[in-house]
């Protein structure tokens, strides 16, 4: 019997420029790492999605913001909804929309943004509620009330930071975001994941005009880069005044990687672009998940969801009776026949889709530090007990 399930491996590349030949170089690398032990139909190669942005050149500046911001709201005040607390995530973001704006009133959520970043000491609350004047405040009524704050990671004022990331900002607090209409009809909201659901509400409310993030850069401004499904959401800093998008074209990455693999080796491994994880972080309480989604591209088998059995409970209700190679025979029994048996005990996995779980798992092992490894080999992913 194999003693190894599934395993997975970070491997370097070289340095990737602008407009390099991803594909054959994840494929060379592939190749050398898998020399002495092929790959096979239960492999996964999966490619952080910088550096298929990178190699597509998907690049935008802040003026391309500007620009865009300019194009659908006019020469009006703007107000933006909740965008999320980051240096590396928002900031330029955030420069670019004042720089496309008469005037940018920001309103942030309290106690903390959309995926977990605080702005003010969460264990004051109660406190700090009660003390407030009204429910939407202006960023020096709500640090009258609650103090001066840093971020414990970053340690960052990132009211402060965000007031003076443009002349025209002004900041202001409150716990629904619809109070933004008491300041302008013209709002751009700033969420990730609640974006849809909040930009119907300031509809129903009475805003005149509502664009997501996602609005913003989903087609090419003067040459820039962007990305049609999700604009500057999934973008990182990359340079002073640049920002590196989301990539525009991972299906199609993806696939051809795939054909590439299959060429050379024999063997149709999955595939799938990677970015954030889709896990929080128990201590601080922060959502790794500041991308719109973990993977924005995979081949077709990595879109479907486990169909597994729980094996410790299957183990567990294996009569102790039995010899050891009888109990290994029952086991293998239920596994294989999992599809006749709805009565057996099925794995309730978190997240429920291959491509968040493995994008969880490749986020981990891969590491956005300096382990220099933005390709990850996950080995026997699709084996069970029963595959020697």
């Amino acid at each position: 019997m194999r003693l190894t399930g599934t395993t997975a491996m970070g491997i370097r590349l070289p340095i990737i420029s602008p407009g390099d030949d991803l594909v054959s170089i994840v494929t060379e690398h592939i190749l050398q790492v898998t020399k002495s032990a092929p790959l096979t139909n239960s492999d996964v190669v999966a490619v952080t999605e910088a550096m298929v942005a990178k190699s597509e050149k998907n690049f935008a500046s802040i003026q391309d913001i500007g620009t865009d911001v300019r194009a659908k709201f006019g020469d009006e005040e703007v107000g933006l909804v909740y965008p999320m607390l980051s240096r590396n995530r928002f900031y330029n973001i955030l420069r670019g929309i004042a720089a496309g704006t008469k005037k940018l009133h920001v309103l942030l959520s309290y106690p903390h943004d959309e995926v977990g970043n605080p702005i003010m000491d969460i264990s004051r609350l109660d406190e700090i509620i009660d003390a407030l004047p009204k429910r939407m405040v202006s960023a020096a009524e709500f640090k009258a009330v609650a103090g001066d704050y840093v971020h414990p990671f970053t340690g960052i004022d990132y009211l402060k930071l965000y007031e003076e990331a443009g002349d025209n900002i002004s900041v202001y607090l409150s716990s629904d975001p619809r109070d933004i209409l008491q300041l302008t009809s013209r709002v751009l909201v700033g969420e990730i994941h609640n974006r849809f659901i909040t930009k119907s509400r300031l509809q129903k409310a009475g805003a005149k005009a509502v664009y997501t993030l996602s609005d913003i850069l989903s087609q090419s401004i003067n040459g820039s880069g962007f990305n049609p499904q999700y604009g500057v959401l999934g973008s990182n800093l990359s340079g002073e005044g640049m920002l590196k998008l989301f990539p525009s074209r991972a299906p199609e990455f993806v696939a051809k990687l795939q054909v590439a693999l299959k060429e050379k080796t024999g063997a149709m491994p999955e595939v799938m672009v990677y970015g954030d994880g889709a896990f929080k972080d128990p201590v601080c309480g922060i959502w790794e998940l500041a991308d719109p989604v973990v993977s924005p591209g995979y081949t077709a088998r990595l879109g479907g969801r486990p169909d597994e059995v729980k094996f410790k409970m299957i183990a567990d209700n294996v009569s102790t009776e039995l010899s050891e190679e009888e109990k290994l025979e029952a086991v293998a029994s239920m596994i294989k026949n999992k599809a006749d048996n709805p009565d057996v005990f099925r794995e309730g996995t978190t997240p429920r889709v291959y491509a968040d779980l493995l994008g969880s798992l490749c986020d981990l092992v891969g590491g956005s530090g300096d382990k220099g490894t933005p390709v990850v080999l996950v080995r026997g992913y699709f084996d069970d007990y029963t595959v020697g």
